[in-house]
């Protein structure tokens, strides 16, 4: 039971929350030259929390929206196949929630009111991303959704309980976080696009088409490649994330190439790991002269 409820929550994907704490709290560290490491730590477990019960919740809502089929190309739900009830997998997500809620008081008393707005955003999109009559995850706003809370809010966030105030520098790492995020996003939706047209979730890549799917993807994986040229008051150290960038090539090469199928669920799990990767060498590279 234990193996099911860790496979429930996605553990593939998970860096897509980690990811842009990290970065605004590393990038808040090296401008200030100390940390707060409680609040660091407390914003990481939140996010990953929200994250965790976004995926429960999905997890059951698609089931009983019919979306999750036995012609699904993505791998095994656990409501789905029978592992849990969807009353189960949605008492977990609200715990998920709940424990996040828990966590986002203590960040209050440290951030003030913007975090009390930011979370509370951020739990009630959690749950609107599959919930409720017109969820975020059956249109077209999903890549946005994602590029707005696992981008633009968690990085600045993060930076923000370190600084107590945003900055340029901030917003272009939480722009770059979010686009890399959308495209995990896009993977899971292009793979799913047949699928999900026969229980009416038509998301962005419904709408694009394939070419353009392609284009969109790979403006997502590589415009973030451009942001050492935005960044000030840094060495040559963040560079450091040109590394990746072959390996961000080769994936845009195989999403061009691939028809969607099961093999995308490799591309997936790739396509987060570039970002956790991306993510971690920008960290480093904040501290090299």
């Amino acid at each position: 039971m234990i193996k099911q409820w860790f496979l429930a929550i996605r553990p593939k994907t998970l860096g897509i929350s980690v990811a842009p704490v990290a970065v605004g709290s590393g990038l808040a560290w090296a401008e200030l030259g100390s940390m707060l490491w409680l609040p660091a730590l407390a914003a990481l477990t939140a996010a990953a929390l929200i994250q965790i019960g976004t995926n429960l919740y999905n997890d059951a809502s698609d089931y009983e929206r019919g979306a999750d089929t036995p012609d699904r190309l993505g791998p095994a739900r656990a409501t789905a196949q029978g592992w849990f009830t969807s009353a189960e997998v949605k008492q977990a997500a609200y715990i998920c929630f709940g424990l996040a809620f828990l966590i986002g008081i203590y960040l209050a008393s440290v951030g003030g009111i913007p975090i009390v707005v930011i979370g509370l955003l951020s739990l009630a999109s959690g749950y609107a991303y599959t919930g409720g009559s017109r969820p975020i995850a059956y249109s077209a706003t999903g890549e946005l959704f994602v590029f707005l809370f696992f981008g633009l809010v968690a990085v600045m966030g993060s930076y923000y309980l370190q600084t107590a105030h945003l900055s340029l520098n901030a917003l272009y790492c939480a722009t770059a976080l979010g686009l890399q995020a959308a495209a995990v996003l896009m993977v899971n939706n292009y793979r799913d696009l047949e699928t999900d047209r026969k229980a009416k979730k038509l998301t962005l890549t419904h709408y694009l088409g394939t070419t353009n799917s392609h284009i969109t993807y790979g403006l997502l994986l590589l415009l973030p490649f451009l942001l050492p040229l935005l960044l000030s008051g840094f060495g040559a150290g963040i560079w450091l994330i040109l590394i990746l960038l072959p390996m961000a090539l080769l994936l845009l090469h195989n999403f061009i190439r691939e028809q969607p199928g099961p093999i995308f669920n490799r591309y997936l799990a790739q396509t987060a790991r570039l970002q956790l990767l991306f993510a971690l060498l920008l960290s480093i590279g904040f501290h090299l002269a």
